[in-house]
Protein backbone atom coordinates (compact mmCIF):
# COMPACT_ATOMS: atom_id res chain seq x y z
CA UNK A 1 0.00 0.00 0.00
CA UNK A 2 1.51 3.31 -1.12
CA UNK A 3 0.60 6.56 0.61
CA UNK A 4 0.06 9.70 -1.42
CA UNK A 5 0.18 12.14 1.49
CA UNK A 6 -0.17 12.68 5.20
CA UNK A 7 -2.25 15.62 6.43
CA UNK A 8 -1.52 16.86 9.94
CA UNK A 9 -4.03 19.06 11.77
CA UNK A 10 -4.43 20.25 15.37
CA UNK A 11 -8.02 18.96 15.31
CA UNK A 12 -9.61 16.22 13.22
CA UNK A 13 -13.30 15.34 13.36
CA UNK A 14 -13.55 11.84 11.86
CA UNK A 15 -17.38 11.70 12.05
CA UNK A 16 -17.32 8.38 13.87
CA UNK A 17 -20.62 7.42 15.56
CA UNK A 18 -19.63 9.36 18.71
CA UNK A 19 -18.56 12.43 16.71
CA UNK A 20 -15.16 12.37 18.42
CA UNK A 21 -12.73 15.26 18.52
CA UNK A 22 -9.15 14.14 17.82
CA UNK A 23 -6.33 16.43 18.93
CA UNK A 24 -2.94 16.63 17.20
CA UNK A 25 -3.98 14.06 14.62
CA UNK A 26 -3.09 12.93 11.11
CA UNK A 27 -4.93 11.62 8.07
CA UNK A 28 -3.06 9.28 5.72
CA UNK A 29 -4.30 9.10 2.13
CA UNK A 30 -3.41 6.24 -0.19
CA UNK A 31 -2.42 6.73 -3.80
CA UNK A 32 -5.81 5.42 -4.90
CA UNK A 33 -7.53 8.26 -3.02
CA UNK A 34 -8.80 6.22 -0.09
CA UNK A 35 -7.98 6.67 3.58
CA UNK A 36 -5.29 4.52 5.16
CA UNK A 37 -5.27 5.93 8.69
CA UNK A 38 -6.97 8.60 10.76
CA UNK A 39 -6.01 9.14 14.36
CA UNK A 40 -3.60 10.57 16.88
CA UNK A 41 -0.20 11.51 15.47
CA UNK A 42 1.54 9.98 18.48
CA UNK A 43 0.46 6.46 17.50
CA UNK A 44 0.30 6.88 13.72
CA UNK A 45 2.19 4.39 11.54
CA UNK A 46 5.67 5.59 10.68
CA UNK A 47 6.06 6.69 7.07
CA UNK A 48 9.00 7.73 4.96
CA UNK A 49 9.19 9.73 1.77
CA UNK A 50 5.54 10.78 1.97
CA UNK A 51 4.50 14.37 1.38
CA UNK A 52 3.08 15.92 4.55
CA UNK A 53 0.66 18.83 4.60
CA UNK A 54 0.46 20.77 7.85
CA UNK A 55 -2.79 22.59 8.46
CA UNK A 56 -3.67 25.09 11.16
CA UNK A 57 -7.40 24.46 11.37
CA UNK A 58 -9.92 21.63 11.59
CA UNK A 59 -9.95 18.65 9.24
CA UNK A 60 -13.23 16.79 8.75
CA UNK A 61 -15.16 14.76 6.14
CA UNK A 62 -16.67 16.55 3.18
CA UNK A 63 -20.37 17.23 3.61
CA UNK A 64 -23.03 15.11 1.92
CA UNK A 65 -25.93 16.91 0.24
CA UNK A 66 -28.67 14.30 0.07
CA UNK A 67 -31.08 16.17 -2.21
CA UNK A 68 -30.42 18.82 -4.84
CA UNK A 69 -31.33 20.07 -8.29
CA UNK A 70 -28.13 22.04 -8.69
CA UNK A 71 -28.43 22.67 -12.43
CA UNK A 72 -31.35 25.00 -11.60
CA UNK A 73 -28.81 27.72 -10.73
CA UNK A 74 -29.93 29.90 -13.71
CA UNK A 75 -33.48 29.85 -12.30
CA UNK A 76 -32.47 31.16 -8.88
CA UNK A 77 -34.93 33.71 -7.51
CA UNK A 78 -37.81 32.91 -9.87
CA UNK A 79 -41.21 32.76 -8.18
CA UNK A 80 -39.58 33.30 -4.82
CA UNK A 81 -42.81 34.18 -3.01
CA UNK A 82 -45.07 31.43 -4.37
CA UNK A 83 -46.31 28.22 -2.71
CA UNK A 84 -44.88 24.93 -3.93
CA UNK A 85 -47.37 23.80 -6.55
CA UNK A 86 -47.85 27.25 -8.08
CA UNK A 87 -44.09 27.74 -8.07
CA UNK A 88 -43.63 24.44 -9.92
CA UNK A 89 -46.52 24.57 -12.38
CA UNK A 90 -46.58 28.27 -13.21
CA UNK A 91 -42.90 29.21 -13.06
CA UNK A 92 -40.35 26.40 -12.87
CA UNK A 93 -41.70 23.73 -15.20
CA UNK A 94 -42.37 26.23 -18.05
CA UNK A 95 -38.83 27.58 -17.66
CA UNK A 96 -37.35 24.07 -17.62
CA UNK A 97 -39.21 23.29 -20.83
CA UNK A 98 -36.97 25.90 -22.46
CA UNK A 99 -33.78 24.58 -20.89
CA UNK A 100 -31.06 23.38 -23.24
CA UNK A 101 -28.25 20.99 -22.43
CA UNK A 102 -25.71 23.81 -22.29
CA UNK A 103 -27.92 25.72 -19.83
CA UNK A 104 -28.00 22.72 -17.50
CA UNK A 105 -24.23 22.28 -17.83
CA UNK A 106 -23.62 25.94 -16.96
CA UNK A 107 -25.98 25.77 -13.99
CA UNK A 108 -24.48 22.55 -12.66
CA UNK A 109 -20.90 23.74 -13.08
CA UNK A 110 -21.42 26.97 -11.15
CA UNK A 111 -23.50 25.12 -8.57
CA UNK A 112 -20.68 22.63 -8.07
CA UNK A 113 -18.29 25.51 -7.44
CA UNK A 114 -20.70 26.90 -4.85
CA UNK A 115 -21.14 23.53 -3.14
CA UNK A 116 -17.39 22.87 -3.01
CA UNK A 117 -16.79 26.32 -1.56
CA UNK A 118 -19.28 25.45 1.19
CA UNK A 119 -17.64 22.08 1.88
CA UNK A 120 -20.01 19.73 0.02
CA UNK A 121 -18.04 16.91 -1.59
CA UNK A 122 -21.00 14.65 -2.50
CA UNK A 123 -24.38 15.70 -3.87
CA UNK A 124 -27.41 13.56 -4.72
CA UNK A 125 -28.81 15.19 -7.85
CA UNK A 126 -32.17 14.75 -9.54
CA UNK A 127 -32.56 16.60 -12.80
CA UNK A 128 -33.03 16.61 -16.57
CA UNK A 129 -30.13 16.81 -19.08
CA UNK A 130 -28.28 14.26 -16.97
CA UNK A 131 -25.35 13.77 -19.32
CA UNK A 132 -24.52 17.46 -19.03
CA UNK A 133 -24.97 17.28 -15.25
CA UNK A 134 -22.47 14.42 -15.10
CA UNK A 135 -20.02 16.24 -17.35
CA UNK A 136 -20.14 19.37 -15.18
CA UNK A 137 -19.64 17.38 -11.97
CA UNK A 138 -16.60 15.63 -13.43
CA UNK A 139 -15.16 18.95 -14.60
CA UNK A 140 -15.54 20.53 -11.15
CA UNK A 141 -14.26 17.43 -9.35
CA UNK A 142 -17.25 16.90 -7.06
CA UNK A 143 -18.81 13.52 -6.26
CA UNK A 144 -22.39 13.18 -7.51
CA UNK A 145 -25.18 10.62 -7.43
CA UNK A 146 -27.09 11.54 -10.57
CA UNK A 147 -30.73 10.52 -10.96
CA UNK A 148 -32.21 11.50 -14.34
CA UNK A 149 -35.67 12.84 -13.50
CA UNK A 150 -38.73 11.55 -15.30
CA UNK A 151 -42.43 12.45 -15.24
CA UNK A 152 -45.69 11.49 -16.91
CA UNK A 153 -46.28 14.83 -18.56
CA UNK A 154 -47.16 15.85 -22.13
CA UNK A 155 -44.11 15.47 -24.34
CA UNK A 156 -42.22 13.28 -21.88
CA UNK A 157 -42.15 9.51 -21.76
CA UNK A 158 -41.25 7.73 -18.55
CA UNK A 159 -40.79 4.40 -20.35
CA UNK A 160 -38.05 5.69 -22.61
CA UNK A 161 -36.40 7.51 -19.70
CA UNK A 162 -36.45 4.37 -17.59
CA UNK A 163 -34.96 2.33 -20.42
CA UNK A 164 -32.25 4.92 -21.04
CA UNK A 165 -31.13 4.90 -17.39
CA UNK A 166 -30.85 1.12 -17.38
CA UNK A 167 -28.85 1.17 -20.60
CA UNK A 168 -26.52 3.84 -19.22
CA UNK A 169 -25.86 1.84 -16.05
CA UNK A 170 -25.31 -1.36 -18.00
CA UNK A 171 -22.84 0.32 -20.37
CA UNK A 172 -20.86 2.59 -18.01
CA UNK A 173 -21.40 0.83 -14.70
CA UNK A 174 -23.26 1.97 -11.61
CA UNK A 175 -20.22 4.04 -10.57
CA UNK A 176 -17.53 5.46 -12.80
CA UNK A 177 -15.07 8.31 -13.22
CA UNK A 178 -11.97 9.18 -11.21
CA UNK A 179 -12.35 7.86 -7.65
CA UNK A 180 -15.81 6.60 -8.67
CA UNK A 181 -17.06 10.19 -8.56
CA UNK A 182 -20.30 9.45 -10.43
CA UNK A 183 -23.06 7.05 -9.37
CA UNK A 184 -26.08 6.63 -11.63
CA UNK A 185 -29.52 6.40 -10.03
CA UNK A 186 -33.21 6.32 -10.95
CA UNK A 187 -35.15 9.58 -10.57
CA UNK A 188 -38.94 9.08 -10.62
CA UNK A 189 -40.01 12.60 -9.71
CA UNK A 190 -42.87 11.71 -7.35
CA UNK A 191 -45.95 9.59 -6.85
CA UNK A 192 -48.18 12.44 -8.04
CA UNK A 193 -46.37 12.97 -11.37
CA UNK A 194 -46.15 9.28 -12.35
CA UNK A 195 -48.65 6.43 -12.66
CA UNK A 196 -48.43 3.37 -10.45
CA UNK A 197 -47.14 1.40 -13.43
CA UNK A 198 -44.10 3.65 -13.69
CA UNK A 199 -43.27 3.26 -10.01
CA UNK A 200 -43.49 -0.52 -10.24
CA UNK A 201 -41.36 -0.57 -13.39
CA UNK A 202 -38.76 1.58 -11.62
CA UNK A 203 -38.52 -0.93 -8.79
CA UNK A 204 -38.18 -3.81 -11.23
CA UNK A 205 -35.35 -2.01 -13.04
CA UNK A 206 -33.50 -0.76 -9.96
CA UNK A 207 -33.43 -3.86 -7.75
CA UNK A 208 -31.29 -6.12 -9.97
CA UNK A 209 -28.85 -3.26 -10.64
CA UNK A 210 -28.52 -2.28 -6.97
CA UNK A 211 -29.33 1.29 -8.00
CA UNK A 212 -30.52 4.07 -5.74
CA UNK A 213 -34.05 5.36 -6.37
CA UNK A 214 -34.31 9.08 -5.59
CA UNK A 215 -37.90 10.34 -5.26
CA UNK A 216 -39.83 13.27 -3.76
CA UNK A 217 -42.04 11.98 -0.95
CA UNK A 218 -44.91 13.65 0.91
CA UNK A 219 -43.46 17.14 0.51
CA UNK A 220 -46.72 19.06 0.92
CA UNK A 221 -50.25 18.24 2.06
CA UNK A 222 -51.97 18.90 -1.26
CA UNK A 223 -49.61 17.46 -3.85
CA UNK A 224 -50.60 13.80 -3.52
CA UNK A 225 -54.06 13.92 -1.96
CA UNK A 226 -55.37 11.45 -4.57
CA UNK A 227 -52.60 8.95 -3.86
CA UNK A 228 -53.30 9.12 -0.13
CA UNK A 229 -56.98 8.60 -0.70
CA UNK A 230 -56.36 5.49 -2.78
CA UNK A 231 -53.45 3.87 -0.92
CA UNK A 232 -53.62 5.34 2.59
CA UNK A 233 -50.31 7.17 2.31
CA UNK A 234 -47.50 7.73 -0.16
CA UNK A 235 -45.14 5.29 1.63
CA UNK A 236 -47.87 2.65 1.42
CA UNK A 237 -48.16 3.36 -2.30
CA UNK A 238 -44.40 2.97 -2.75
CA UNK A 239 -44.53 -0.26 -0.77
CA UNK A 240 -47.27 -1.61 -3.05
CA UNK A 241 -45.18 -0.68 -6.09
CA UNK A 242 -42.11 -2.51 -4.73
CA UNK A 243 -40.04 0.64 -4.28
CA UNK A 244 -39.38 -0.06 -0.60
CA UNK A 245 -37.40 -3.09 -1.76
CA UNK A 246 -34.92 -0.79 -3.51
CA UNK A 247 -32.22 1.49 -2.13
CA UNK A 248 -34.75 4.28 -1.64
CA UNK A 249 -33.94 7.92 -0.94
CA UNK A 250 -37.07 9.83 0.08
CA UNK A 251 -36.65 13.58 -0.34
CA UNK A 252 -38.52 15.82 2.13
CA UNK A 253 -40.74 13.22 3.88
CA UNK A 254 -42.64 16.01 5.63
CA UNK A 255 -46.18 14.68 5.99
CA UNK A 256 -45.83 11.18 7.43
CA UNK A 257 -47.78 9.26 10.02
CA UNK A 258 -46.13 7.10 12.66
CA UNK A 259 -47.08 4.09 10.55
CA UNK A 260 -45.39 5.65 7.52
CA UNK A 261 -42.21 6.21 9.52
CA UNK A 262 -42.23 2.60 10.72
CA UNK A 263 -42.66 1.48 7.11
CA UNK A 264 -39.64 3.51 5.96
CA UNK A 265 -37.58 2.32 8.91
CA UNK A 266 -38.39 -1.33 8.24
CA UNK A 267 -37.38 -1.02 4.60
CA UNK A 268 -34.06 0.69 5.28
CA UNK A 269 -35.04 3.72 3.21
CA UNK A 270 -33.10 6.93 3.69
CA UNK A 271 -34.60 10.40 4.08
CA UNK A 272 -33.26 13.71 2.78
CA UNK A 273 -34.35 16.39 5.25
CA UNK A 274 -34.58 19.82 3.56
CA UNK A 275 -35.60 22.29 6.26
CA UNK A 276 -34.68 25.43 4.29
CA UNK A 277 -36.71 24.86 1.15
CA UNK A 278 -39.59 23.29 3.08
CA UNK A 279 -39.84 26.40 5.22
CA UNK A 280 -39.49 28.81 2.30
CA UNK A 281 -42.26 27.07 0.35
CA UNK A 282 -44.40 26.68 3.50
CA UNK A 283 -44.51 22.92 3.01
CA UNK A 284 -43.99 22.15 6.68
CA UNK A 285 -41.08 20.46 8.39
CA UNK A 286 -40.34 16.79 8.76
CA UNK A 287 -40.61 15.24 12.21
CA UNK A 288 -36.90 14.74 12.52
CA UNK A 289 -37.04 13.48 16.07
CA UNK A 290 -39.54 10.73 15.19
CA UNK A 291 -37.57 9.68 12.11
CA UNK A 292 -34.31 9.43 14.04
CA UNK A 293 -35.98 7.66 16.97
CA UNK A 294 -37.21 5.02 14.51
CA UNK A 295 -33.61 4.59 13.25
CA UNK A 296 -34.36 5.98 9.79
CA UNK A 297 -31.11 7.15 8.17
CA UNK A 298 -31.62 10.91 7.73
CA UNK A 299 -29.30 13.25 5.88
CA UNK A 300 -29.55 16.93 5.04
CA UNK A 301 -30.42 18.35 1.65
CA UNK A 302 -30.27 21.86 0.28
CA UNK A 303 -32.85 21.17 -2.43
CA UNK A 304 -32.42 23.31 -5.53
CA UNK A 305 -30.85 26.77 -5.76
CA UNK A 306 -34.20 28.04 -7.05
CA UNK A 307 -36.19 26.79 -4.06
CA UNK A 308 -33.87 27.46 -1.12
CA UNK A 309 -32.13 29.65 -2.65
CA UNK A 310 -28.58 28.73 -1.70
CA UNK A 311 -26.55 25.53 -1.52
CA UNK A 312 -25.26 26.00 2.02
CA UNK A 313 -25.40 22.79 4.10
CA UNK A 314 -24.29 24.61 7.26
CA UNK A 315 -27.47 26.67 7.12
CA UNK A 316 -29.43 23.41 6.84
CA UNK A 317 -27.68 22.10 9.96
CA UNK A 318 -28.72 25.16 11.94
CA UNK A 319 -32.29 25.12 10.61
CA UNK A 320 -32.62 21.40 11.36
CA UNK A 321 -31.53 22.00 14.95
CA UNK A 322 -33.81 25.00 15.44
CA UNK A 323 -36.91 23.39 13.91
CA UNK A 324 -36.40 20.15 15.85
CA UNK A 325 -36.09 22.11 19.09
CA UNK A 326 -39.12 24.27 18.34
CA UNK A 327 -41.34 21.32 17.43
CA UNK A 328 -40.38 19.37 20.55
CA UNK A 329 -39.82 22.33 22.89
CA UNK A 330 -36.62 20.53 23.84
CA UNK A 331 -33.26 22.31 23.53
CA UNK A 332 -31.54 18.92 23.29
CA UNK A 333 -33.73 17.54 20.49
CA UNK A 334 -30.86 17.91 18.01
CA UNK A 335 -27.37 18.92 19.08
CA UNK A 336 -24.48 20.34 17.08
CA UNK A 337 -22.86 16.90 17.06
CA UNK A 338 -26.09 15.35 15.78
CA UNK A 339 -26.36 17.90 13.00
CA UNK A 340 -22.74 17.45 11.95
CA UNK A 341 -23.23 13.69 11.71
CA UNK A 342 -26.40 14.19 9.66
CA UNK A 343 -24.35 16.25 7.21
CA UNK A 344 -21.63 13.60 6.96
CA UNK A 345 -21.85 10.01 8.14
CA UNK A 346 -25.63 9.76 8.39
CA UNK A 347 -26.12 11.54 5.08
CA UNK A 348 -23.93 8.91 3.44
CA UNK A 349 -25.98 6.18 5.13
CA UNK A 350 -29.18 7.74 3.77
CA UNK A 351 -27.70 7.29 0.29
CA UNK A 352 -26.80 3.68 1.05
CA UNK A 353 -23.09 4.55 0.88
CA UNK A 354 -20.47 3.25 3.31
CA UNK A 355 -17.48 4.55 1.37
CA UNK A 356 -17.95 8.27 2.07
CA UNK A 357 -19.09 10.51 4.92
CA UNK A 358 -16.41 9.68 7.51
CA UNK A 359 -12.64 9.65 7.87
CA UNK A 360 -12.13 5.91 8.26
CA UNK A 361 -9.70 3.48 6.59
CA UNK A 362 -11.05 2.30 3.25
CA UNK A 363 -13.41 5.22 2.68
CA UNK A 364 -12.71 7.82 0.04
CA UNK A 365 -10.60 10.75 1.20
CA UNK A 366 -13.31 13.38 0.73
CA UNK A 367 -12.03 15.98 3.16
CA UNK A 368 -12.46 19.65 4.03
CA UNK A 369 -10.23 22.04 5.95
CA UNK A 370 -11.92 24.58 8.21
CA UNK A 371 -9.98 27.77 8.85
CA UNK A 372 -9.95 29.01 12.44
CA UNK A 373 -8.52 32.49 11.97
CA UNK A 374 -11.86 34.33 12.07
CA UNK A 375 -13.93 35.74 14.93
CA UNK A 376 -15.94 32.52 15.26
CA UNK A 377 -12.80 30.82 16.64
CA UNK A 378 -11.43 33.77 18.59
CA UNK A 379 -11.22 31.48 21.64
CA UNK A 380 -8.86 29.20 19.70
CA UNK A 381 -8.88 25.41 19.51
CA UNK A 382 -7.62 24.70 23.01
CA UNK A 383 -11.14 24.73 24.39
CA UNK A 384 -13.66 22.12 25.51
CA UNK A 385 -14.89 19.80 22.77
CA UNK A 386 -18.50 20.95 23.15
CA UNK A 387 -17.52 24.60 22.78
CA UNK A 388 -15.40 23.81 19.74
CA UNK A 389 -18.30 21.95 18.14
CA UNK A 390 -20.70 24.79 18.88
CA UNK A 391 -18.32 27.37 17.43
CA UNK A 392 -17.97 25.27 14.28
CA UNK A 393 -21.62 24.46 13.62
CA UNK A 394 -23.47 27.42 15.12
CA UNK A 395 -21.00 30.24 14.46
CA UNK A 396 -18.49 29.45 11.71
CA UNK A 397 -20.24 27.37 9.07
CA UNK A 398 -19.55 27.75 5.37
CA UNK A 399 -17.58 31.00 5.68
CA UNK A 400 -14.75 29.05 7.33
CA UNK A 401 -14.26 26.36 4.64
CA UNK A 402 -10.79 26.81 3.12
CA UNK A 403 -9.64 23.71 1.23
CA UNK A 404 -11.41 20.67 -0.20
CA UNK A 405 -10.23 17.27 -1.42
CA UNK A 406 -12.36 14.66 -3.24
CA UNK A 407 -10.97 11.16 -3.57
CA UNK A 408 -7.65 12.48 -2.28
CA UNK A 409 -7.41 15.14 -5.00
CA UNK A 410 -7.50 18.78 -3.98
CA UNK A 411 -10.30 20.59 -5.82
CA UNK A 412 -10.40 23.94 -4.01
CA UNK A 413 -7.62 25.95 -2.37
CA UNK A 414 -8.24 28.89 -0.06
CA UNK A 415 -11.89 28.90 -1.12
CA UNK A 416 -11.37 28.98 -4.89
CA UNK A 417 -11.91 26.11 -7.36
CA UNK A 418 -8.82 24.60 -8.97
CA UNK A 419 -10.48 23.19 -12.11
CA UNK A 420 -13.12 25.79 -12.96
CA UNK A 421 -12.82 29.45 -13.94
CA UNK A 422 -15.41 30.77 -11.50
CA UNK A 423 -15.88 34.11 -13.26
CA UNK A 424 -16.40 32.42 -16.63
CA UNK A 425 -18.85 29.99 -15.00
CA UNK A 426 -20.84 32.91 -13.62
CA UNK A 427 -21.00 34.53 -17.07
CA UNK A 428 -22.26 31.28 -18.58
CA UNK A 429 -25.09 31.12 -16.04
CA UNK A 430 -26.01 34.73 -16.79
CA UNK A 431 -26.31 33.81 -20.47
CA UNK A 432 -28.41 30.77 -19.63
CA UNK A 433 -30.70 32.82 -17.41
CA UNK A 434 -31.26 35.34 -20.21
CA UNK A 435 -32.58 32.49 -22.33
CA UNK A 436 -34.64 30.78 -19.63
CA UNK A 437 -36.09 33.57 -17.57
CA UNK A 438 -39.21 35.28 -18.95
CA UNK A 439 -39.08 39.05 -19.40
CA UNK A 440 -41.49 39.44 -16.48
CA UNK A 441 -38.78 38.23 -14.11
CA UNK A 442 -36.03 40.51 -15.43
CA UNK A 443 -37.36 43.67 -13.86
Amino acid sequence: MQLARRIHAPVILPADPDCSVLRDAVLDVREDGRIAYCGAKAVAPSVEGVAETRLTGILMPGLVNTHAHTAMTPLRGMGGDLPLMSWLQDVIWPAEARMRGRDAYAGMLLGCVEMLQYGITTSAEMYIHSEEVVAAALTAGIRALVAPAYFDLPGTGWRSALSAIGKWIDEDGLRFGPAERIELCYGPHSAYTLPFEALRATAEAAVPRGALVHIHLAESREEDRRQRAEFGSVPQLLDSAGLLETRLLAAHAVHLSRQDIRLLAGSGAGVAHCPGSNAKLASGTADLRALRAASVAVGLGTDGPASNDDLDPWEEMRLAMMFARLLSEDALALTARDALLMATREGAAALGRRDIGALEPGRWADVIHIGVDGPHFAAGLDIADEQLMANLVWAAGSRAVRDVWVGGQQVTADGEPLFVDRVAAQRAVAEAAAHLVPTAYRG
